[in-house]
């Protein structure tokens, strides 16, 4: 099925999606006259190629991420140190079930590849079921490692082109300086390998 996916505020870099893969990028315009039958999703703000997150072993293997069940006894923010790598020691089968909620945060920061040596087989699993792409992890980084997604370390991924994956995301934005201004927090729209893996309205 085809989809086209189109942002307020860059109308010009339209993706038109088939299956997994970007069929083509272009103006809304000319992507719709071509492909009249194809279903279109309307974004506010801007599309870009997603973001990438250097910190893949932190976040996701050194990092806590509570069920919300578990909110009485870890509360409900990402916990990190001696205290994650205690729960960890204490019920290995924590890992799996944290990276995935890991994950489920930065999708809803618009992340769509992560860096760094993952080592943890549930940590590299969740990673290759929920379709993030592994990056090579940039020589100088932005910052430390932050608990939670941030747009102070996020790289941006590399652009949607014709025959690649369809690998993008969607911020409610006006351009890129908003983005960096403003934060990851503004994603309204993940899709990796042509699925919709998070919305945000």
């Amino acid at each position: 099925m085809l989809t086209i996916h189109t942002a307020e505020q860059s109308p010009g870099t339209s993706v038109l999606v088939d299956g997994g893969a970007v069929s083509a990028v272009g103006p809304y315009e000319e992507l719709a006259a071509a492909h009249p039958d194809a279903k279109v999703r309307r974004w506010p703000g801007i599309l870009t190629p997603g973001l990438l997150n250097p910190y893949g072993p932190e976040l996701l293997e050194a990092t806590y991420h509570p069920d919300p069940r578990e909110a009485d006894a870890f509360g409900t923010e990402p916990i990190g140190g001696e205290r994650a790598l205690r729960i960890f020691r204490a019920d290995p089968a924590r890992l799996g079930a944290s990276a995935r909620r890991g994950i489920q945060r930065m999708l809803a920061h618009g992340t769509v590849a992560v860096a760094g040596e993952l080592r943890a087989r549930p940590v590299v699993d969740a990673v290759r079921r929920a379709g993030l792409a592994v990056g090579r992890r940039p020589d100088r980084l932005p910052g430390p490692a932050a608990l939670s997604p941030s747009p102070l370390i996020l790289l941006p991924a590399p652009a949607p082109a014709p025959g690649g994956p369809a690998r993008f995301a969607v911020f409610d934005v006006a351009d890129r300086a908003e983005l960096v201004r403003r934060g990851a927090g503004t994603c309204v729209a993940t899709v990796i390998g042509g699925r919709l893996v998070y919305r945000g309205r």
